[in-house]
């Protein structure tokens, strides 16, 4: 196996995998379960609602503009997005009408866990790309995606440990949402010059930005307003303070 395979692999393997460190969290024993509850999900949605809007959108909308003209580019902004939200509401009725556990904050975890599923496979193909390319910058990306990653498993983890008792499904779910990254650089690999496009990447950011944005704000936040109320802006404060440290660092 060359090294061209290889090291890119790695990297994308193991920020896709820094997701299970979210996990941390369900062990955990905070004095007051609700607060903690409601600021690990407030954190966790702003967090995917600022990758959403800084990184997410413009990488798709600036291929499109580029490309094409503005009027163009923000059409297919809108459609993607609310296509996106379209999706959102599907697998919500999906996830209501078959599962056992219909508690809202298990909704969450589960909502949570496909669109971040959704949103590790192109950062994958991506990380891939640019460590196959330039692996000093690979690895900068790396780092960059794994410190995203870390808040985006207590996402999945935190609702789904307290909606089920189980930490074994919290840890399974998070780890098949990590494992969603190797498997877009693996993607990358089999059919780099045959299906890989920008286009196809664009289209597909801003597809997941529009899943990722409707979630946080019609699911996570009105879940986390429920177990925490005003305490909900510790969480939106400390999304953006993280947030946009690793961007001044990476």
């Amino acid at each position: 196996m060359n090294n061209n395979f290889l090291i890119p692999f790695i990297i994308s393997f193991i920020a896709g995998l820094s997701t299970l460190i979210g996990c941390f969290f369900i062990y955990i024993k905070p004095k007051n379960i609700n607060r903690f509850i409601g600021i690990s999900l407030s954190f966790s949605a702003m967090i995917m609602i600022l990758i959403s809007l800084f990184e997410l959108i413009p990488e798709g909308f600036f291929y499109f503009e580029n490309k094409y003209d503005i009027f163009y580019s923000i059409i297919i902004l809108i459609i993607m997005l609310f296509v996106g939200y379209i999706i959102n509401i599907l697998i919500n009725k999906s996830i209501n009408k078959s599962s056992i556990d219909s508690s809202n904050l298990y909704r969450v975890g589960i909502l949570s866990m496909i669109a971040l599923m959704i949103h590790n496979l192109p950062e994958g193909i991506i990380t891939f790309l640019t460590s196959s390319v330039n692996i000093e910058l690979g690895l900068k990306l790396g780092i960059a995606i794994m410190m995203h990653n870390i808040p985006e498993g207590i996402a999945i983890a935190v609702p789904l440990y307290y909606s089920t008792g189980s930490r074994k499904k919290s840890f399974i779910s998070v780890f098949l949402s990590g494992l969603s990254e190797p498997f877009g650089a693996l993607i990358a690999y089999l059919f780099l010059y045959k299906f890989i496009s920008d286009t196809m990447i664009s289209f597909i950011l801003l597809f997941v930005a529009g899943i990722m944005i409707s979630i946080s704000i019609n699911d996570i936040f009105e879940e986390a307003h429920k177990y925490c109320g005003k305490y909900t802006f510790i969480g939106i404060f400390l999304a953006f303070f993280l947030f946009f440290i690793t961007e001044i660092i990476f």
